[in-house]
């Protein structure tokens, strides 16, 4: 499935979370991605070249959630690593739209120059 050709749909509630079977299919199509524990969240760290980039690779990350209408929590550590940590807030759990963000910044990732993960 290729998720980074969707577009994230609001969500409001009342839908239920994908099951851990829906999460481990759908993994695949996400390369790089970790789903924690209880499969509520998916995660990926990245490493850049220096501090700079990982700043502007943040902002990147954001101009996609903004667009999309669906935001990550975004934690920047040891001035070189950003983790996005996945879930859709108002269910608690993962939708779909949490495989789209993924996908689309594994895009974004894939077009930073000398970046490794």
């Amino acid at each position: 499935m290729d998720w980074s050709a969707k577009k994230c749909i609001p969500c409001e509630g009342g839908v239920t979370p994908h099951s851990s079977d829906k999460v481990q299919e759908y993994l695949l199509a996400i390369p790089g991605w970790r789903v924690n524990d209880d499969y509520k969240k998916i995660n990926r760290e990245f490493i850049l070249k220096d501090f700079i980039a990982a700043l502007k690779f943040i902002n990147q990350i954001g101009e996609i959630a903004e667009a999309e209408g669906h935001h990550p929590n975004i934690e920047l550590f040891s001035w070189n690593h950003v983790k996005v940590i996945l879930f859709t807030h108002a269910i608690g759990g993962l939708s779909d739209n949490d495989f789209i963000m993924a996908a689309k910044i594994n895009q974004l990732w894939h077009s930073q120059p000398n970046a490794s993960a």
